[in-house]
């Protein structure tokens, strides 16, 4: 969208082809007397409307995981929402991704990818509801058990808007890179940038997948449409701090663009946002993952891998509120809170201060008028 200045308040000229119920309603334009033409579209473009109407998306997912609970933390941060008198679930409409989860009682067939046959349906179902979501014109908020349906988000952005350069902002305690060939553990939540990367990374291989591994994990990089997600140098890193060897070889192989957690606190969460974002100032759209074992230990200990010298509760509201200011960003996520390993709800309780943060920035960006 190309942004137009001179006016108290920003407008915006959209591309029509990424913007599918304005082409609806242009093609219907083509009918109208020539008057009723130009009407139509003033009032398309020129009457400003400040508020995107988000959709929540539930992945109750955790089959990627290596600890049990992530499945649960979309209803603990819901149970959050009400000791916080907060109306976001009341405000917005909420739609549910059928899970695979059962498969978790039949125990895991594929060493190097556990469960790789359920993440492969659940990848799918994701891409699938990003993508209509997006269709229609809502803003996909997502809340996530485990990380590795964020490459079906990924995914699903990109069936959407094929043409388009996207940008993520991974803001993880760890790189998530792996592949089958890489993994220490074989749990895939380690695995979703490498999905979206299409790579194997066989320089730094250590295991030696076979058969119906392979071919769900080379069914996995296609789905949505065929072929990699994101480029490399179009991803950018905050708080990551817990890596394997593998990883940090493709991220030095890739240069790839990463915010320490030091940097945070010496420089602000408002300047390191801006950072990031000006980081892919070349993206086209930009979508923010956050998983919530980015923040320190001491604060997040309701999550499968919390990690030490992390980002502080409001260092990530802030953070993520800034982020989402940005109009390039089109999709935003929220995963791996765990209240089987937490007390008293208190993960929940930042993670969902976090996702209202990011909601609130979402809702008050300016926007093209329909």
């Amino acid at each position: 969208m190309q942004k137009i200045h001179g006016y108290d308040q920003p407008l915006f000229f959209p591309d029509f082809r990424d913007c599918p119920r304005i082409a609806r309603l242009l093609s219907f334009g083509l009918f109208l007397p020539a008057v009723s033409r130009f009407s139509l579209l003033v009032n398309i473009i020129l009457i400003p409307v400040f508020v995107k109407e988000i959709k929540i998306i539930e992945v109750k997912s955790e089959i990627g995981a290596g600890t049990r609970g992530a499945s649960l933390g979309v209803e603990a941060m819901k149970i959050a929402s009400l000791d916080l008198k907060s109306d976001l679930f009341k405000k917005y409409d909420s739609i549910e991704v059928e899970n695979v989860n059962e498969l978790l009682f039949d125990g895991a067939e594929h060493a190097y990818a556990k469960f790789i046959d359920g993440v492969l349906v659940m990848e799918e179902r994701v891409c699938l509801e990003v993508y209509e979501q997006l269709f229609d014109d809502f803003f996909p908020l997502i809340m996530a058990g485990d990380h590795s349906t964020a490459y079906g988000t990924i995914a699903g952005i990109k069936k959407a808007y094929p043409k388009k350069r996207l940008g993520v902002i991974w803001i993880d305690a760890h790189a998530d890179l792996h592949t089958p060939f890489t993994t220490p553990s074989g749990n895939m939540h380690g695995m979703p940038l490498a999905m979206a990367f299409g790579i194997d990374n066989l320089e730094g291989k250590v295991n030696d997948p076979r058969g119906e591994t392979l071919d769900y994990w080379e069914q996995i990089k296609n789905v949505g449409i065929p072929g990699p997600k994101i480029n490399p140098e179009d991803l950018v890193y905050i708080a990551v701090r817990d890596l394997e060897k593998p990883e940090n070889y493709l991220i030095n192989k890739f240069n790839i663009n990463f915010i320490e957690v030091e940097d945070v606190k010496k420089k602000g969460a408002v300047e390191m946002a801006q950072r990031a974002l000006n980081m892919l100032d070349h993206c086209d759209l930009i979508y923010v993952s956050f998983d919530v074992d980015s923040i320190d230990s001491r604060f997040s200990t309701g999550t499968g891998t919390p990690v030490p010298n992390g980002l502080t509760v409001e260092e990530s509201k802030t953070l993520n509120g800034e982020l989402c200011k940005d109009p390039r960003v089109c999709a935003y996520e929220i995963v791996e809170v765990n209240p089987t390993l937490d007390t008293e709800n208190r993960m929940a309780e930042s993670a969902f201060e976090i996702l209202e943060a990011a909601a609130k920035s979402i809702e008050s960006r300016p926007v093209l008028a329909e």
